[in-house]
């Protein structure tokens, strides 16, 4: 189990099968160098996990495991995500089975 933020005041702990993600930044130019303005730009859907929770509630009443840990680099769903703010940054906050794809 990990908390997630930098230098924050506030700690997030996400529960059960919950992660916390920081999403890479956006690109603000394209290959050819047309610089893009914020509306324009792609939210990517990579990013790294910054906290997982305890497991997955199994039938049988025991925790499973998570597949993710704090700094793997993820592929997600882009309508999976909750966006939440914390001290003025940006997490998303997603169930582990939303994450597609472990980066290496």
């Amino acid at each position: 189990m990990a908390t997630a933020t930098k230098k924050s005041k506030v700690a997030l702990q996400p529960l059960g099968d919950k992660v916390v993600v920081e999403r890479d930044e956006s690109l603000d130019t394209t290959a050819g160098g047309i610089v893009l303005p914020d509306s324009a730009r792609d939210k990517p859907s990579r990013g790294t996990v910054v906290a997982v929770g305890t497991g997955p509630l199994l039938d049988d009443g025991t925790r499973g495991t998570m597949q993710v840990k704090k700094g793997d680099r993820v592929l997600f769903t882009s309508y999976a995500p909750e966006a939440i703010n914390v001290d003025d940054q940006e997490y998303l906050l997603m169930s582990e089975s939303d994450i597609l794809a472990v980066i290496e």
